[in-house]
């Protein structure tokens, strides 16, 4: 069961967030809540250790909703989505936190914004198979990756520092799935390619985040060799270009519960992802929560023959 890939693609696959069919409006609980002033860098969360613990409760993770965000390539800004299903509608509320002076404020956003995956620069924006780059004057107009990125049904797609693209699929010809990749050559993505079998294994490989040089990539998978629904898997570069092994994250980090959509912090120090829960006190279906652990632990699974 993958309760929390549809959601995902909500934050990941940089879709529009539409005030249509998704529910009531919440600008009116935001404007009655106080908000309260976070200091430090993180949203004012203590960091964790090599031990996953939920991200900022009751401020990220909420209990009544299920949550996802991520912070902008500055980590001035920690976008939200929240999602729940209410009489058997679908609702949606999109939330951001800004860093202002030496706390963080807490706004609601319009449904008509958009919550893109930034390029390690932040110079682009990905919303999908469209992009946009930053400007002398803002934002360009959407553009078309092309042809080859529109017949894919992208959920999650992360980019690197070189511009090499890292997508995955769903309801393709070849089946659900498969992580590709793009090279960026002279200027022009190149058609997406399937990465090899380490990566593209088991019944369910998804929500790639490749690393800024390229060094490792993570993803979600359902493998026999996991400890339950889909676990977090890592592959690192090898010194010929191949990818190396899949390597279970361990139980630090996954679970009998689903975990996935992966995303290593700006700084580089935390590895942030979502986890299937229990809502408490409820007998209903578990909801997504945003979990956070030292990024170490990916130094730790790296083989030493590739130390840094």
């Amino acid at each position: 069961m993958r309760h929390i890939w549809t959601v995902n693609t909500l934050l990941f696959s940089l879709l529009v967030i539409s005030s249509q069919g998704h529910g009531q409006d919440f600008s009116q609980d935001f404007s009655q809540v106080k908000k309260p002033r976070l200091e430090g860098r993180y949203l004012g969360q203590k960091p964790p250790g090599l031990t996953a613990e939920p991200f900022a409760p009751s401020i990220v993770n909420t209990h009544d909703w299920g949550d996802a965000g991520h912070f902008s390539p500055d980590m001035n800004e920690f976008y939200v989505i929240r999602w729940r299903v209410n009489n058997g509608k679908r609702e949606t509320q999109s939330v951001s936190f800004k860093k202002v002076d030496h706390g963080w404020q807490q706004t609601a956003t319009p449904y008509t914004s958009h919550i893109p995956f930034d390029s390690p620069d932040g110079k682009t924006q990905y919303f999908g198979a469209q992009y946009r780059e930053l400007t002398e004057t803002g934002w360009s107009e959407m553009k078309s990756l092309g042809p080859a990125f529109e017949a894919i049904r992208i959920m999650g797609l992360t980019a690197s520092r070189n511009g090499t693209l890292v997508l995955d699929e769903m309801g393709a010809s070849d089946g659900d799935g498969v992580i590709r990749y793009s090279r960026l050559v002279d200027g022009k993505h190149q058609a997406p390619k399937p990465l090899p079998e380490a990566i593209n294994t088991g019944k369910w490989n998804a929500h790639p985040f490749i690393a800024a040089d390229e060094s490792y990539l993570i993803w979600n998978s359902e493998r026999e060799s996991g400890y339950g629904d889909t676990d977090l898997y890592i592959s690192f570069r090898q010194p010929d270009g191949a990818w190396g092994e899949a390597i279970n994250l361990g139980n630090e980090v996954n679970t009998k519960a689903e975990e996935g959509g992966a995303q290593v912090t700006p700084d580089g120090k935390y590895l942030f992802f979502n986890r299937m829960v229990p809502q408490a006190g409820s007998d209903g279906e578990p909801q997504s929560d945003l979990y956070w652990i030292d990024a170490q632990i990916i130094e730790q699974l790296r083989p030493k023959t590739l130390s840094l």
